[in-house]
């Protein structure tokens, strides 16, 4: 999937989805020292910010690990990364119930963020996945190119569309902390 991209969501025989995954993965760029060649740990963290009229009602992320709805729940903190990235699987998900997300819920825009300030210089292989919940058929991917001098990412939105929902890439560079600081960088994405 490309940067900027809108893909409907519908399930592989036709009609809505009901549940999908939004999976995040990435891995440390090895660093070559006196003795080889290491890699560092790197802990980015994932967050859904869902929207209504424009407006940040909720967040998921890793200290709220389920919208008060329950509709949009985060599977957990992974503190190293490196198992997405590497082929073997997200290091971080957020499960989103689409029947479940309320009416006046009309997007979710996930984020990824270093809270402890590493830049995505240090970062390689990171993606933002969709998968039907389902069956796990992934139904698309966005990959990052090339990293840079800032600590976050402000990967994708799913937001509705007539009965059913889309999804958009974004990939936009930001810098922050924690979804708190991204939502300047997040509001003209809306």
């Amino acid at each position: 999937m490309a940067k900027g991209r809108t893909i409907g969501l519908q399930a592989v025989g036709g009609g809505s989805l009901t549940a999908v995954r939004v999976g995040f993965g990435w891995q440390a760029v090895p660093r070559r020292g006196l003795f080889g060649s290491r890699t560092r740990e790197i802990d980015l963290d994932a967050s859904a910010i869902l929207f209504a009229d424009n407006q940040p009602v909720d967040v998921v992320f890793f200290r709220h690990l389920a919208s008060d709805d329950g509709a949009v729940r985060h599977t957990g903190d992974s503190l190293v990364g490196g198992g997405g990235g590497g082929g073997g699987g997200d290091d971080e998900a957020i499960l989103v119930d689409l029947q479940r997300v309320p009416l006046h819920i009309d997007q979710i825009v996930f984020t990824v963020n270093s809270f402890t300030g590493q830049t995505f210089q240090e970062v390689q292989n990171a993606f933002c996945r969709i998968v039907d919940e389902t069956n796990g058929q992934e139904l698309a991917r966005y990959t990052l190119n090339g990293g840079g001098q800032y600590t976050a990412q402000i990967m994708a939105k799913v937001h509705r569309s007539g009965a059913g929902w889309q999804m958009t890439a974004l990939g936009n560079p930001a810098n922050g902390r924690t979804f708190q600081d991204l939502l300047p960088a997040i509001l003209p994405h809306l």
